[in-house]
């Protein structure tokens, strides 16, 4: 049974989901500026930077050595999930088809993290459950297709097609993959470890990941070349405070301290609150259909749920 303390668990999701629409704001903004593969590495060192000198200051512990091999293994292998594969993909996703439908596609992943913790932990899916998951694959729908009239001459029936690339729409599965695998592995990693620690474990096994990767793919002079663009910099570096630092942290305190689903819900709102800034910064022009889209998505995720 979660240990409730004035819902703290609860108010942990709500922060989470804002401090996370504030990082896909950014980081597209960084990704479109200097590329998703250079934005990828440099927010999670400047992350764990950040969350090593808490650390030291919170537990007084720079490095989390005191961590079991137990926490090590689950928790490395959940940041190698998230991050090195599901972020690589999220953060290309930005670059195709932008933020806000990414994120909209994120909302996919709270009921696969529940069926994932179904077939790895066994907790049960109920009919509701599926009514859910599929009123948020409903929503989605309504953003990502339009009706495409095929000539009114010759008679035929309108077709559905994507209003967005395939590509990037993929990619953001992708990135809904490796986000609710690695928030189940999670889950196993902690066990009862410190929540800030357990990030560090994570956001460490993703930068491995990613250094293996760029040494073998070559990258590492973009990665340079990307250190010297001001304000990419600056905005990565507001990115990865309240993302790899605070956001995943507060996710990871979320679900210790309320259920997995409910916590799960409660962040899945970044579809609906990146609307607003969408509009303002970037001037998106946003129908509709697509703001009851991200509505009926983020309504279905609490229908799967609650």
């Amino acid at each position: 049974m979660k240990e409730h303390i004035n819902h703290i668990g609860e108010l942990a999701a709500l922060i989470t989901a804002v401090f996370w629409t504030i990082t896909a704001m950014t980081f597209e903004a960084a990704s479109r500026k200097i590329g998703s593969m250079v934005v990828n590495i440099i927010r999670l060192v400047i992350g764990f930077l950040f969350l090593s000198i808490f650390a030291f200051f919170y537990r007084g512990y720079l490095l989390p050595t005191d961590a079991s091999w137990h926490n090590w293994f689950w928790l490395a292998l959940s940041g190698l999930i998230g991050f090195t594969f599901g972020d690589l993909c999220l953060f290309q996703s930005f670059v195709l088809i932008g933020a806000r439908v990414s994120m909209l596609i994120m909302a996919l992943a709270p009921p696969m993290t529940a069926m994932f913790a179904w077939l790895v932990l066994g907790e049960k899916l109920s009919l509701q459950s599926w009514i859910g998951m599929a009123l948020t694959m409903n929503g989605i729908a309504l953003v990502v297709l339009r009706t495409n009239a095929e000539g009114e001459k010759n008679g035929l029936r309108s077709i559905l097609k994507l209003s967005y690339p395939l590509w990037g729409l993929l990619l953001a599965f992708g990135g809904a993959i490796g986000q609710s695998v690695g928030l189940v592995m999670s889950k196993i990693g902690m066990n009862g470890y410190d929540t800030f620690a357990s990030t560090q474990i994570r956001v460490l096994s993703g930068i491995t990941g990613f250094v293996i990767m760029y040494s073998f793919m070559g990258l590492w002079k973009d990665v340079f070349r990307g250190l010297s663009h001001a304000k990419p910099m600056a905005l990565l570096s507001v990115g990865a405070f309240f993302g790899p630092f605070l956001g995943v942290s507060f996710s990871l305190l979320a679900i210790r301290y309320a259920d997995t689903g409910i916590a799960s819900t409660i962040m899945a709102i970044v579809p609906v609150l990146i609307i607003p800034p969408s509009m303002i910064l970037y001037k998106e022009k946003i129908r509709i259909k697509e703001i009851i889209g991200a509505i009926l998505a983020v309504s279905g995720v609490a229908v799967f749920f609650l």
